[in-house]
């Protein structure tokens, strides 16, 4: 059974940085694409960031320049590199993958943005 546990969320100040780490276990193959989703209180699960196993990349104009998504293929590992965090991306972060036909979603870990 596949699981996605994620990592690295927390309380950060205004302009400060975060890195959140997924990790894909029991699945015996690679995941085809990886990526983090994000929901705000009182909104939609909206993207961030995904990208699939040759490395292209895909993520939300709000983040570009400021977050930065990698993965380690050989650890089904997904990274996201948040810098120059604001206050509107507070949220509970998902990691997502995708392998064969089938999603997966992690429980989600939640960023708050506060001074």
């Amino acid at each position: 059974q596949v699981q996605l546990v994620e990592s690295g969320g927390g309380l950060v100040q205004p302009g400060g940085s975060l890195r959140l780490s997924c990790v894909a276990s029991g699945s015996g193959f690679s995941m085809n694409v990886m990526g983090w989703y994000r929901q705000a209180a009182g909104k939609e699960r909206e993207l961030v960031a995904v990208i699939i196993r040759g490395g292209t990349t895909n993520s939300a104009d709000s983040v570009k320049g400021r977050f930065t998504i990698s993965r380690d293929n050989a650890e089904n590992t997904v990274y996201l590199q948040m810098n120059a965090l604001k206050p509107e991306d507070t949220a509970v972060y998902y990691c997502y993958a995708v392998a064969r036909v089938t999603a997966y979603w992690g429980k989600g870990t939640l960023v708050t943005v506060s001074p």
